[in-house]
């Protein structure tokens, strides 16, 4: 069992890891500001979608506050965006909704330019170099009052369940639906919003910081923020001991499953330490087996918590290797984490975090927990369990400030 002093070492240096691993503010700036520049003209006068009022909303892992930086800095950041048309022409179908999105997209020589081949429900903008980011944008169709409902649906005073309100419905080119039927009912249904929305209540159980937080989520140009609920921190620490093992195998574990996963595990502890020992230790607990009729047989399933019929895990049946490499994946986080919490002293410790969340950014981590503690040193603030040689704000004895001439 680990002493309240070694809890308090232990949440420092994840957290420090999980700032280590955010993108930084000003990639969040430059790709808030990139979209935003999108939405704009799809919306102008001229468009043709300009009837439509088209708003661009991040979804995902940005609208979560999830996102880690890949492996390689180097590599792109995904970003996934919804653009949400209200209303349509009653003639087109799935096929001529995402194409008004993708011409309009082709109208401007900068982003025609910048237009991946287009993808089964979304179009991708490839950014430069520079940028290191992709942006998958999914045309959808929302009701009259949309922004009302969303805003209704993120307030304190919302009944937490009210998520049906919250669907959109989207374009889907493997649908057989998808060139010719223009009753949009009939499309496509999917829920991102209210997906963030079951997030954020699984998150944390202060209900006013919980509604600004989700205000702020789904806000087409939201804050940045280096505050992050335990359970985003979780999430993170979870997507690169994945990305770490996994790199580039398209089999890996996906980041929605670990997301719900572990959203249905957290305990709602207010430490990092003890948020992901629970979680880890109880993820498997939730995927459910389901009898499936046409094939006969049981099968694994991950319920969608926003449309229990959706199971995040469906393409295990089509590719048996995912299911094995999760339940790989989960024994390896399960025994890393443990083998870590079992060590004493910075060095063991950051020893023991380098291979499985890689040695740069363990590297970073202790370097950054080294000024900070530096810093509390210096004023006073650090302080010594007694009798274990762990330095925290949280112990009883003041650490006594370096002096750097070799007397200490």
């Amino acid at each position: 069992m680990l002493t309240q002093e070694e809890k308090k070492q232990f949440s420092e240096i994840l957290e420090t890891l999980g700032e280590t691993l955010d993108i930084t503010e000003s990639q969040y700036k430059a790709a808030v500001s990139s979209y935003g520049a999108v939405g704009e003209w799809l919306a102008k006068p001229e468009s043709s979608l300009a009837p439509y009022k088209p708003i661009i909303r991040p979804q995902g892992s940005f609208m979560l506050g999830t996102m880690i930086k890949p492996v390689c800095e180097d590599d792109d950041l995904d970003i996934d965006l919804v653009c949400e048309l209200t209303g349509k022409n009653s003639q087109w179908a799935q096929y001529h909704l995402k194409q008004a999105v993708g011409n309009r997209l082709k109208a401007n020589e900068t982003y025609k330019n910048m237009l991946d081949k287009e993808g089964r429900r979304c179009w991708t903008l490839m950014y430069s170099d520079s940028a290191n980011y992709h942006m998958d944008i999914l045309p959808s169709l929302v009701c009259s009052g949309y922004d009302t409902v969303l805003e209704k649906a993120f307030s304190a005073s919302a009944l937490a369940e009210n998520y049906e309100s919250l669907a959109i419905r989207i374009t889907d080119n493997k649908q057989s639906n998808y060139y010719i039927d223009t009753v949009a009912e009939n499309w496509m249904k999917s829920n991102p919003f209210g997906y963030g929305r079951w997030f954020f209540n699984a998150a944390d159980v202060s209900t006013l910081r919980k509604s600004i937080m989700l205000s702020e989520a789904v806000n087409p140009v939201p804050k940045y923020s280096k505050d992050k609920l335990p359970l985003q921190r979780v999430v993170q620490i979870l997507k690169r001991h994945r990305d770490m093992m996994f790199n580039g195998d398209e089999h890996k574990p996906i980041s929605i499953i670990i997301t719900t996963l572990a959203s249905r595990a957290y305990g709602k502890e207010t430490s990092i330490i003890d948020a992901l020992t629970n979680v880890v230790a109880n993820m498997r607990t939730h995927i459910e087996s389901r009898y499936d009729p046409n094939l006969g047989r049981m099968v694994k399933w991950i319920p969608n918590p926003v449309n229990p019929e959706e199971n995040f895990a469906d393409k295990w049946v089509e590719h048996p290797q995912r299911e094995k490499n999760f339940y790989k994946w989960l024994d390896q986080v399960e025994s890393d984490i443990q083998a870590i919490v079992q060590k004493r002293g910075l060095q063991y410790i950051a020893e023991a975090m380098k291979k499985p969340f890689g040695e740069q950014a363990v590297t970073k981590t202790f370097s950054t927990l080294g000024e900070k503690n530096l810093n509390l040193r210096e004023s006073g603030a650090l302080k010594m369990a007694t009798g274990t040689g762990i330095l925290s704000t949280a112990g009883t004895v003041t650490a006594a400030a370096h002096n750097f001439h070799g007397n200490d």
